[in-house]
């Protein structure tokens, strides 16, 4: 008989440990820069071209990815979902900007972009909605990138120059307060005491 058989018939239970790392700053780092890098571009003050593209698919994307996986791995639903979520996020946003340019289907309608941009708003109202629970910074980070698709999408809508780059700024703002929550967390961790508050929900 195995020692874990003989664990199971004892009713003795083994504990494993996690020891692994918070994966939330690399998802928030990834989400924040990229968001950052993204809303420049549509304030106006740098056309789109290929460090938004390669960011939206190296860091943007597969780094948020990773993260979701390990917040998988954490028993972590919240960040699980939203990390893989936004990653692949990402990674279709590339994907309608290249895909036309490959001959891989026609380029969306403003109409499309706005049915796109309206189902990311939702989802992540609703993700808002979860950080009631959970602080104060990530209340911000997910109120104000709810508020910033909405504006997207309402840009797309009238094709007003003028909203898109208001949207930009809301946009940078939003990506800032990722970066922000991300990096309090590293910092926190490292001295050992809270360096950059985050404001839990008591």
């Amino acid at each position: 008989m195995t020692d874990e058989t003989n664990q199971e018939q004892s009713g003795v239970l083994t504990e494993i440990k996690d020891t692994t790392s918070n994966p939330a700053p690399l998802g928030l780092m990834g989400f924040g820069m990229t968001t950052v890098l993204l809303n420049l571009h549509n304030a106006g003050l740098f056309p789109l071209g290929a460090m938004i593209l390669a960011m939206g698919i190296f860091y943007g994307g597969f780094a948020q990815i990773i993260a979701g996986i390990m917040e998988w791995k954490k028993n972590n639903i919240f960040g699980a979902t939203a990390f893989t979520s936004f990653g692949f996020f990402w990674l279709s946003l590339v994907g309608i900007w290249v895909f036309p340019a490959l001959g891989w289907g026609e380029a969306p309608t403003a109409s499309a972009m706005v049915s796109y941009l309206i189902m990311w708003g939702v989802f992540t109202t609703v993700l808002f909605i979860a950080t009631l629970k959970i602080n104060r910074a990530l209340q911000f980070v997910f109120g104000s990138l709810a508020l910033l698709f909405f504006l997207l999408a309402l840009a797309d809508a009238t094709g007003s120059t003028l909203i898109k780059q208001i949207a930009g700024y809301e946009g940078i703002i939003c990506g800032l307060s990722a970066i922000y929550t991300g990096l309090a967390q590293v910092l926190n961790k490292v001295y050992g005491r809270v360096v950059a508050p985050i404001w839990p929900v008591n």
